[in-house]
């Protein structure tokens, strides 16, 4: 018997309705706005404890999200109080972000992106913010300091240019729509060239054989070739992370979108096919893809997969002809009725997050992690469950990223 669903079992699933993804996306900004003050001159952090997130200052690479979250619920709300309480709340954010890059606190790392876009990109299109965009330039600027012209890829963490840390990881497909957007803004082409060098290196090395992807590649730096693949989060080298295989699809869709290169279709659904041969019966996966179907009893979920992996679809059907586009929209929308069925918050009263049950970093015999936020709500599932029911109800929604 298999350990998952097969795909063809797939179109049994409902998808979400309108009238679900309103109360869905009503009760999420009920949420943000019931904790809003409890943030203020703060942030939670990457993940809660007994499902309640802790205030902490802006550090770490999760604080965008936040923000993100604020900016969603002042794009969803109508009430002309609630709207400026939020906008307001979102700008002191903004700020913050703001003196963090000047003054360069915690930002030796790739995930500028991932701080401000959802944050300052954001904030810049929808409110015209002059220190949102000065902010997310000079965190472009910060970003393109780590490309690796030998091997031509962003790397991750840690000393420029050492051996054991010349690498890149999956998730940084998420980081470069930053650069994208810094070149449109400025009309340099340095950041636009550094992302797609990037892309084309991850697109080459990062998808495996069989579809599963590597969380981390690591090149050699001397030659720039590819030297091995590994993980730190997932379970095992050869396994799939989850949160990984994840960030695969909504990385290729946004590679297909800025680079219009049509390749990167077939790349999108092959990680996206094995994404979905690998989900149990309820649709939300186990935080590596190794786990399915019988593992409910010893192995935690990672919901923030789920809401990533359709965040990616929806936005890869863009690019889509009408049949595959409505066949990667549908299953986007059974996805969320997933989560929106059996992990979202119901009671606000209850928890400060949007969804449950998501893991940061689990720890096995295998990989190399520091456990943490493990069944717990992630601040990162919390946003991209907002972002996945925007894009369903507003399939013309101007992105952050």
């Amino acid at each position: 018997m298999n350990k998952w669903i097969t795909d063809s079992s797939l179109s049994g699933y409902p998808g979400i309705t309108q009238g679900e993804i309103k109360d869905a996306l009503s009760l999420c900004v009920s949420g943000v706005l019931k904790y809003l003050d409890d943030f203020d001159g703060g942030f939670p952090q990457a993940s809660s404890v007994d499902n309640n997130y802790i205030k902490d200052k802006n550090r770490g690479w999760t604080t965008g999200f936040y923000t993100g979250e604020v900016w969603l619920a002042y794009e969803y709300v109508k009430d002309p109080v609630n709207k400026e309480k939020l906008r307001t709340a979102a700008e002191k954010q903004v700020t913050s972000f703001y003196g963090r890059i000047r003054d360069k606190f915690d930002v030796e790392h790739h995930d500028m992106g991932f701080l401000y876009s959802p944050s300052c990109v954001a904030a810049y299109k929808l409110t015209g913010s002059k220190e949102g965009r000065e902010a997310a330039i000079m965190a472009a600027d910060k970003l393109i300091t780590r490309f690796q012209p030998v091997g031509e890829f962003i790397q991750a963490w840690g000393e420029m240019g050492a051996a054991d840390n010349y690498r890149f990881i999956i998730d940084c497909l998420l980081n470069l729509p930053l650069l994208y957007w810094a070149s449109l803004e400025t009309g340099d082409e340095k950041y636009r060239d550094i992302a797609e060098k990037h892309i084309h290196t991850a697109m080459k090395y990062v998808i495996r054989d069989n579809d599963s992807t590597w969380h981390t590649v690591f090149m050699d730096n001397t030659s720039g070739a590819f030297h091995h693949g590994a993980t730190c989060q997932g379970y095992m080298d050869g396994s799939a992370w989850a949160r990984g295989q994840a960030w695969g699809i909504y990385g290729t869709a946004m590679a297909c979108k800025y680079t219009g290169r049509k390749e990167y279709i077939d790349y999108f659904k092959r990680v996206t096919g094995y994404f979905l041969g690998h989900l149990p019966d309820d649709l939300c996966p186990f935080w590596d893809l190794t786990f399915g179907n019988g593992d409910e009893k010893t192995e935690p979920r990672d919901s923030s997969s789920a809401v990533i992996a359709a965040c990616g679809m929806l936005e890869m059907s863009k690019y889509l002809d009408g049949e595959d586009a409505a066949h990667y929209t549908a299953l986007a929308g059974k996805l969320v009725k997933a989560v929106y069925d059996n992990y979202s918050v119901k009671d606000i009263d209850s928890s400060n997050g949007r969804v449950l049950h998501g893991t940061y970093s689990k720890k096995s015999p295998y990989n190399t992690c520091t456990e943490e936020g493990v069944d717990e709500c992630v601040i990162w599932g919390d946003y991209y469950y907002m972002e996945a029911l925007t894009r369903l109800s507003n399939p013309g929604w101007n992105i952050y990223w």
